[in-house]
């Protein structure tokens, strides 16, 4: 199929790609039917060893290969994409995607109306079963965990708006605007991957921006196709990376009971082991369960150990905060979802 992308792009999509040879087809080629095509694909290739680059090369001379030597994670990949990033809007991707036709064009109409918007999210379903939801933006737990809002509803029973406002979008398909990342800055690279996201969207807030989610924008999405469903490699990251999160972005008085929070989620977790619930369920059928409780305790461990970097990095916000720390805690109450909700994948 022969795309031709103009020169000055107005979007910027960007794709993160380690060794997703088998996913990239169904997701380029959904990109190259798209109704609005005034958009450049940036493919950023963290030295995957399955011929993703060769492959895309060939096929798909359309897209922009930056391929690097090793595995950077998606927070560095997505940064060094933007490098490379000439649009107004920057739309992150993940590789194991298919997007409807018209995606991007209700996309960008949805970013163009909502100029207060730093960053629009839209309606993901799995790829498997498309009226099961993935997640329509992100809530967000006490302790910091967050989960894709409406997962595993189906959207036929949901009554919800074509414009819905959220509290930050997953980066796992996400539009932000340029104006906004030259405020707040784009992925912080020592996350690597998971939580990045959440990191992002919570700076954006109390930089003032807003954020919402065209539900009539549809992509599907693989889940936890390259980090695994309940990986000791995720595992570690979401825990570490949850902790630095909350370091930098919540409020202090917050912070104070984080400890309290943190320990009733651990409860809810042995819950749902001894129940064979949701992630439980997952923990007992896993072959790598002490490899499991290994990368928790590990990822505890450098969470809390990395305080004093994060306490830094939160200083340093300061300068683009706009919102109170009382209109952001408001804000965290609205999109709070329980320590169940994010459990009980049920």
């Amino acid at each position: 199929m022969t795309v031709v992308r103009p020169v000055s792009p107005h979007i910027s999509i960007i794709i993160i790609n380690w060794n997703g040879l088998a996913h990239l087809p169904d997701c380029l080629d959904s990109l190259a039917v798209q109704t609005f095509d005034d958009f450049e694909v940036i493919l950023v290739d963290n030295g995957s060893a399955d011929c993703s680059v060769d492959f895309v090369r060939s096929c798909y001379p359309w897209v922009r290969l930056v391929p690097l030597q090793e595995n950077t994670g998606f927070a560095t990949g997505n940064n060094l994409g933007l490098e490379h990033a000439q649009g107004d809007y920057i739309v992150t991707l993940n590789n194991d995607t298919r997007a409807e036709p018209g995606w991007l064009e209700t996309l960008v109409q949805a970013a163009d109306d909502h100029p207060r918007a730093g960053m629009i999210g839209c309606r993901i379903c799995s790829f498997f079963d498309p009226d099961i939801i993935d997640s329509i933006g992100m809530g967000i737990c006490r302790d910091g965990m967050s989960r894709g809002r409406f997962r595993n509803r189906r959207w036929s029973t949901l009554r919800l708006q074509h414009i819905e406002k959220i509290l930050f979008p997953s980066a796992c398909v996400a539009l932000y605007k340029r104006k906004m990342l030259d405020e707040t800055g784009f992925f912080d690279d020592d996350f690597f991957a998971y939580a990045e996201d959440s990191d992002l969207g919570l700076r954006g807030r109390l930089s003032g921006w807003e954020a919402v989610a065209a539900t009539q924008a549809v992509v599907y999405h693989k889940y936890s196709q390259t980090g695994g469903i309940l990986s000791p490699f995720k595992v570690y990251l979401v825990e570490r990376n949850h902790y630095w999160m909350v370091w930098k972005n919540f409020p202090i008085r917050h912070l104070v009971v984080l400890p309290f929070y943190s320990l009733w989620r651990y409860f809810e977790q042995v819950r749902t082991v001894m129940t064979g619930t949701g992630t439980g369920r997952e923990f007992l059928v896993s072959s790598t369960r002490g490899a499991l409780i290994k990368a928790m305790l590990k990822g505890i461990r450098d969470g809390v150990g990395g305080l004093g970097r994060m306490l830094h990095k939160r200083r340093q916000l300061k300068k683009i905060r706009r919102l109170t720390m009382q209109q952001f805690s408001q804000l965290l109450r609205r999109y709070r979802i329980t320590f169940r909700e994010l459990l009980d994948h049920d």
